[in-house]
């Protein structure tokens, strides 16, 4: 009788930044006839503001629809002009007047509670002209420990994600500051596996293994080396089956939500798209790792 344990198998999200169009409860429904079996919800004016005057309202209405549909959620943080309209992201925690931002993270870490959201992500943000990196660094690290508690007195996971351009741009990056926090039993990774092909020097697959024990959220597009553009599968450079057949071995058990902030416009056939993809890339990572136990069992009995 076999006694090998079952790999996961993976779990399948989509980004609502990628639906921006639609409304909020329109994209859920198209995610969950297509397939899909969770969302990276991103707070935005259009999708559950958290500065809306109704809140509690709305996170109770979001969420009976997620479970109605049977949707995981995961809470992102990168709304684009949320709460500054003529710039990009403003303010950050490396801001002089971050406590704007330090508010909205507050809410979201509050939000995900309410909803049951598996993590709650979010980044660095860039460095501020006119702010030397080690005062934006004891910034960043001032308002993480900010979110950290916030995180704690709520018991929600955090998933800090290394942007590339950012503060906090890579493994090591993020590896930097859990260590400046005290290394928090709640902040793990958002890994955008996208972004470790743009510009991590280990192999993606790689990258999976080496923050595997800190793994909360993952993100998933492709991409091009030392290129920050979110694409469609098979348009970058990043083979994905042996990326799937990483997360399998290291067990992670959270979404991997497709990551694609710029396709609002075709978002249903995008989405399916992926999918699709992703679920033909899983097959053939299952099929590889099936071949390689054979293999490995047969050479065993060989040496015997």
């Amino acid at each position: 009788m076999s006694t090998a344990t079952a790999e996961p198998q993976p779990r399948f999200g989509y980004g609502t930044n990628g639906f921006a169009n639609h409304r909020l409860g329109d994209a859920l429904t198209v995610l969950a006839d297509l397939g899909y079996q969770g969302v990276a919800l991103t707070l935005d004016h259009d999708h559950l503001d958290p500065f809306a005057p109704d809140l509690a309202h709305r996170v109770t209405a979001v969420r009976r629809r997620l479970e109605s549909l049977g949707l995981a959620v995961v809470v992102e943080t990168g709304a684009r002009y949320l709460l500054d309209p003529w710039h990009k992201h403003f303010p950050t925690l490396l801001d002089d007047n971050a406590e704007l931002r330090l508010e909205f993270l507050r809410r979201a870490v509050a939000i995900g509670a309410d909803l049951g959201a598996e993590a709650v992500s979010f980044w660095a943000g860039v460095r501020p002209p006119g702010v030397d990196p080690t005062r934006a660094w004891h910034r960043l690290v001032a308002g993480c420990a900010a979110v950290v508690d916030a995180a704690d007195a709520a018991g929600v996971t955090l998933g800090f994600e290394p942007e590339p351009g950012m503060l906090v741009e890579d493994i090591a990056g993020w590896r930097r500051l859990r260590e400046a926090l005290g290394d928090p039993a709640r902040l793990g990774i958002s890994l955008d596996i996208g972004h470790c092909r743009c510009l991590e020097a280990l192999p993606v697959p790689q990258c999976v293994h080496e923050v595997a024990a800190h793994l909360v959220n993952v993100q998933i597009d492709d991409m091009r080396r030392g290129v920050h553009e979110h694409l469609e599968f098979g348009e970058g450079e990043i083979d994905f089956p042996p990326v799937l057949r990483a997360l399998a071995e290291v067990g992670y058990r959270g979404l991997v939500a497709v990551e694609m902030p710029r396709h609002s416009h075709a978002a249903p056939d995008v989405a399916r798209r992926s999918l699709n993809f992703l679920q033909n890339a899983a097959e053939l990572a299952g099929k590889s790792r099936t071949a390689w136990n054979r293999d490995e069992a047969s050479t065993g009995r060989e040496r015997r």
